[in-house]
């Protein structure tokens, strides 16, 4: 196995005081983390998160499809995972449509409480892959 250079960061102060000051702290651990030392101190500015969508991309492309329809949008009108509903003029009914209509194409239910949640192209596709798959393998 090949020796790793690498400089820690420790947290070891603030979980000194924290173990003085109460008892609940008694459970926690020292955190220590580690970058390579020719990488430099790692910079939040020049890092770039990036979230990816969990939803198979033709169930993706499907919502996007169904959400076009439901709020009558035209082809120019642009559609990415991220795009929120009621950013696209959706109110509460249109969204109640926009669920029907995927429960429809996907043969799932969505319980209230989860439609409630849905405001994305995202979180559509997520719960939908979701749903099918709980159907596919019996639910849980």
């Amino acid at each position: 196995m090949a020796a790793v250079s690498a400089t820690c960061l420790r947290f070891q102060p603030l979980f000194s005081q924290l173990k003085k000051s109460s008892q609940a702290a008694a459970g926690l651990k020292p955190v220590a983390l580690g970058w390579a030392k020719n990488t430099g101190f790692p910079s939040l500015k020049a890092s770039r998160f990036r979230v990816s969508c969990a939803a198979k991309p033709e169930t993706v492309d499907k919502v996007i499809e169904i959400v076009r329809k439901q709020l009558a949008l035209t082809p120019e009108t642009e559609l990415t995972n991220e795009s929120k509903f009621a950013a696209l003029g959706a109110d509460s009914l249109d969204t109640v449509e926009i669920v029907m209509a995927l429960e429809e194409e996907f043969d799932i239910n969505v319980e209230e409480e989860n439609s409630q949640n849905i405001t994305t192209v995202r979180e559509a596709a997520d719960m939908i892959d979701k749903l099918v798959q709980e159907k596919a393998g019996g639910g849980s």
